[in-house]
């Protein structure tokens, strides 16, 4: 698959395959980037190649190959359901089949070449798809759908089987959707709904279910794209066809695995350039699911926590359960921009207050306290001993009468708050009745968010069902959790796109100079010695401490004479991974003496594990900093990856790290530092001065265009420790590690 091969591929190769892709899809105009079709200095394409599928969502001619009237064979009941899409989409419908002369009363052909017309929409009812796509292609057809399972989810055999098919597909010049797919796509999507919609995109239908029954809620929905397989058109394309789409408020997706990571962001970036949402559950965050994933869909699941990240990089908002997608999608699709990010939770019960804003509190929203001159207005209708500071607790009784409505609205009228939340625990009428429909006629004279959580378990209420389902412009929930999870997306996400400025806009398309002096150190499958490692890091402009490479005692002298004492002496070879653990590193080191001895047992020990070195590091002894980690990883799924965390002798222990995927910018690299655990370490703790945040910024960038750059020819880097001096002194590499593909 392309996402577990794409680093070994040739500049040329990577430039064919963009170029086919390009010839294969017809470009939208609007919103695409202006250097569409370049290559980063890797090779790697910078933006979308957006798929053209009005044809395949509106086809004029569909042709049903395998075809069958006949009760009680399985593709009987589909032909009938394509025939009422096509009357639905005004398409004409050509059955296809070697034996019958006639289809519901349409008459049969028994080819596909035999066809009257070059056929916009092709779906396969057979077996085995492959044949037909030949002569699809032959016959200039734009669009196939293959719903026969048996490939890729079946293991090796279906992989192989899948390939072909592929092959085929791209030959042919059609695009395909599946295998392994249903009739998701067809479905009957209501007409009568107004406002922004819903795009979905799920590789299980059944799983898409809950959201396609969001329609009988009042919730518009405009494509479903079951994607099944990908053996061609995958999630990615479909994110970068329906973020240009005008209708689509978000698009919801439920992602079993990724069949190209680059692919993946790529389509993200569209999506976060034209502001629109994408909400996704992506299974596979433990390893069972991983397993259960893989062996459903034969896609690669990636290391979940670099797709964690490669989805906050591109505004991606990961939700794990289908009810947090339904209510997050429909929030991010339905509601206006925020005029400010400050929440006020309303309610009848100081206790349903109390309860909620905590929670509001714990998921990262911001509670504003309300001005006095705020409260006391409040106090005009809510008796002076309940509290209005935020959350604000009526007491029931105003809730009943015209100062439900007042209090409503100068809560809205405060230029702090952006969003109010009413929770309502349990119908109550009539107060229930009046307090939800004053919430929804607020609604329709604000610009700001109302959300209600109607927290009844019956729904069957007048109140719930006819006056808050009835409102377009108050987002109602069930629970307390996912309306908060919304909430918080909602504002994440207008964040997040209002100060949106795309990576791949400022990928180097060029090598940098020390690209070339670096590639001359590069060893194909070798392990570099910490030696030969720290030159990498020298040609792209990462400090090391002052060291020379020695190999006599008496060298070791004059070395550490022209370093300066006190100084640290390694043994530098390329088979040694873990040089604290065998006894190979010697620290402090004051004199001329101390110097010879060490040498003398560092070699020692370095004979009799039957090490061989290529000489014995003589470093400056850096001593006051705190101890980081930056590194290159390879994902099989995004390619290159870089990680910064707490490094040291303990880094396995703590874990604390966090990871993106190049290209980012100073933002990002800023964002990974505020992830970590021991964040607080870097300000400075127990009277330690703070660190040169600065220094480890730039020292995290120059790691990432060496992952850029040489992300084909390095499988691993550790920094480990990276000493980062007291503000305003830099950073330095003490020791590295360096792994050649």
């Amino acid at each position: 698959m392309l996402g577990s091969t794409h680093g070994s591929l040739t500049t040329d190769s990577r430039r064919a395959r963009v170029a086919a892709c390009e010839e294969r899809t017809s470009p939208v105009v609007h919103g695409r980037p202006a250097g569409a079709g370049e290559l980063d200095v890797g090779g790697r394409p910078l933006y979308a190649a957006v798929p053209d599928l009005d044809r395949f969502f509106r086809p004029e001619s569909v042709a049903v190959v395998g075809a069958s009237d006949t009760e009680g064979r399985p593709g009987t009941g589909i032909t009938r359901q394509l025939l009422s899409w096509t009357e639905r989409v005004g398409a004409r419908l050509y059955p296809v089949h070697p034996t019958h002369r006639s289809v519901f009363g349409l008459p049969c052909t028994s080819r596909v070449t035999d066809l009257p017309e070059q056929i916009d929409l092709a779906v396969l009812l057979v077996s085995d798809p492959l044949p037909v796509i030949e002569e699809l292609g032959a016959a200039k057809a734009r669009f196939a759908v293959a719903f026969a399972s048996g490939f890729a989810e079946t293991g090796e055999r279906g992989a192989a089987a899948q390939a072909r098919l592929a092959a085929a597909v791209e030959r042919s010049g059609i695009r395909l959707l599946g295998p392994n797919t249903n009739l998701n796509a067809f479905e009957r999507f209501r007409d009568d709904l107004d406002g922004p919609a819903i795009a979905l995109i799920t590789q299980s239908g059944h799983q898409g279910r809950p959201l396609f029954a969001l329609q009988e809620l009042g919730v518009r929905l405009s494509h479903w794209a079951p994607t099944g397989n990908e053996a061609d058109l995958e999630t990615a394309d479909f994110i970068s066809y329906f973020a240009e789409q005008p209708e689509v408020g978000a698009i919801a997706c439920y992602i079993e695995g990724l069949k190209d990571g680059r692919s993946f962001l790529l389509a993200a970036d569209r999506a976060a350039r034209r502001g629109v949402p994408v909400v996704a559950v992506k299974v596979g965050r433990t390893e069972t699911g991983a397993r259960t994933a893989a062996s459903h869909t034969g896609k690669l699941t990636g290391a979940d926590d670099v797709v964690d990240a490669a989805m906050r990089q591109y505004g991606i908002i990961r939700v794990d359960g289908l009810d947090e997608l339904q209510d997050t999608a429909t929030l991010l699709a339905r509601a206006r921009a925020p005029r400010a990010d400050g929440v006020v939770v309303y309610s009848i019960s100081g206790g349903t207050g109390a309860h909620v804003a905590d929670l509001a509190a714990e998921a990262g929203l911001r509670l504003p306290v309300l001005s006095a001159a705020r409260q006391a207005e409040l106090h005009q209708w809510i008796p002076e001993y309940l509290s209005v500071a935020n959350p604000v607790d009526n007491g029931g009784h105003p809730v009943g009468d015209w100062r439900g409505r007042k209090i409503i609205d100068a809560i809205l009228d405060d230029p702090e708050v952006g969003v109010l939340i009413c929770p309502v625990t349990g119908p109550f009428p009539p107060l229930s009745d009046r307090l939800v429909q004053d919430l929804v006629d607020a609604a329709e004279h604000t610009d700001k968010l109302v959300c209600v959580v109607w927290g009844s378990p019956v729904g069957t209420e007048a109140a719930y069902r006819e006056t808050l389902l009835g409102s377009s412009r108050v987002a109602t929930f069930r629970t307390v959790a996912n309306c908060l999870m919304a909430v918080r997306a909602h504002l994440d996400h207008h964040r997040f796109v209002h100060g949106y400025r795309s990576p791949f806009d400022e990928a180097p398309r060029t090598p940098s100079p020390s690209f070339r002096k670096a590639r001359a150190l590069i060893r194909p499958g070798e392990q570099l010695s910490e030696h030969a490692a720290k030159q990498l890091l020298r040609a792209y402009g990462i400090r090391v401490p002052r060291e020379q490479l020695v190999t006599s005692a008496a060298a070791a002298v004059r070395a550490a004479g022209l370093v300066g004492y006190p100084v640290v002496m390694k043994a530098s070879g390329a088979q040694i991974a873990h040089k604290t653990e065998l006894g190979l590193v010697k620290i402090g080191l004051t004199s001329a003496s101390q110097v010879r001895d060490a040498y003398r047992e560092l070699t020692d020990i370095a004979r009799y594990e039957g090490i061989a070195l290529d000489g014995v590091l003589v470093c400056q002894m850096v001593e006051r900093g705190v101890e980081m980690v930056v590194g290159i990883g390879h994902d099989r799924l995004f390619g290159p990856t870089v990680t910064v965390g707490l490094g040291g002798v303990l880094v396995e222990v703590l874990r604390d790290a966090a990871v993106r995927v190049p290209p980012f910018g100073e933002e990002q690299a800023r964002a990974m530092l505020g992830e970590l655990r021991g964040r607080p370490l870097l300000d400075g703790v127990r009277g330690r001065p703070p660190a040169d945040l600065d220094a480890l910024v730039e020292v995290v960038l120059r790691v990432q265009r060496m992952a850029l750059e040489l992300g084909d020819q390095i499988a691993e880097l550790d920094i480990n420790p990276l000493m980062v001096l007291p503000s305003g002194q830099g950073a330095v590499a003490l020791d590295a590690l360096a792994v050649c593909r």
